[in-house]
């Protein structure tokens, strides 16, 4: 894993003092910042309100979606911490060497950074880091916490449980092996269990859905209407009677009428 330079331990030190976090929240939110060129970030830390990202002006997200007071001190930290990393080098060069590694977009390495369109599988999110050596590349999505390894065309997904990766690496010697470095130190990629991505949990119904079922259901069954009562069919039939006095209605029309009436009963 690269280490701070004294001067940058110094300064991380003393903007993690200043807004009362951590020098590992503080360390791990510089990775995250120095990830999204400065100008974004996406991170998983437990003082920083687990999951959440950032973006210079734009829209802060943690976990507590309502805690405004841990959502400016995550701006304040990351605008000051970008300004940290573009202002000085604050890890020290990597060794020359046997292995080839890039801190998730941090500096020279042999990994080149960036994106190489959506070769992964969907539904991962938006990969934070990226990088690629000889026929081998990768893309890491803290969100998901997956890894996607892209080996000769062979793509694979990891789950990375836990692990706050800060780096990869390619071991060239016996072999393409990759490794990263997370709060646990060097973790090789054989240690973490593969996944389907193809396969999704059941989602529950959208609040809509279920909406939509209740009015599309069939609507419950109507008591059946009673007959009328015997006081309203003498009630209506006097009434027929009053109109057939007025030669409103008809011998034949008042005699139908009542009779039809005096069924019911």
């Amino acid at each position: 894993m690269r280490q701070l330079t004294d001067e940058g331990q110094r300064a991380l030190n003393e903007i993690a003092i200043r807004h009362g976090v951590s020098a590992d929240a503080a360390q791990h939110l510089l990775l995250a910042v120095i990830a999204g060129h400065m100008n974004q970030a996406q991170f998983n830390h437990p003082e920083l309100g687990g999951m959440g990202q950032w973006s210079q002006g734009g829209m802060i997200m943690v976990g507590d979606m309502f805690n405004n007071t841990l959502k400016a001190k995550v701006d304040s930290l990351c605008n000051e911490l970008a300004a940290l990393a573009r202002g000085s080098d604050v890890f020290r060069p990597l060794p020359p060497p046997q292995s080839q590694s890039q801190m998730q977009g941090s500096g020279a390495s042999l990994f080149v950074p960036g994106s190489f369109g959506n070769w992964w599988p969907e539904g991962l999110g938006h990969a934070a880091s990226t990088g690629s050596q000889n026929n081998l590349r990768y893309a890491f999505f803290p969100e998901t916490r997956r890894l996607a390894i892209d080996l000769g065309g062979s793509v694979k997904v990891y789950d990375t449980r836990d692990h706050r990766i800060g780096g990869f690496s390619q071991q060239q010697s016996g072999g393409q092996s990759l490794s990263f470095t997370s709060q646990y130190g060097l973790v090789d990629l054989a240690s973490l269990d593969e996944v389907h991505p193809t396969h999704k949990e059941p989602e529950p119904p959208e609040f809509g859905a279920a909406s939509a079922e209740v009015f599309t259901s069939d609507p419950p069954a109507q008591p059946e209407t009673q007959s009328p009562g015997a006081d309203d069919i003498i009630s209506k039939i006097e009434r027929l009677a009053g109109l057939h006095a007025n030669g409103i209605l008809t011998d034949e029309e008042f005699q139908s009428k009542k009779t039809e009436l005096l069924s019911r009963l």
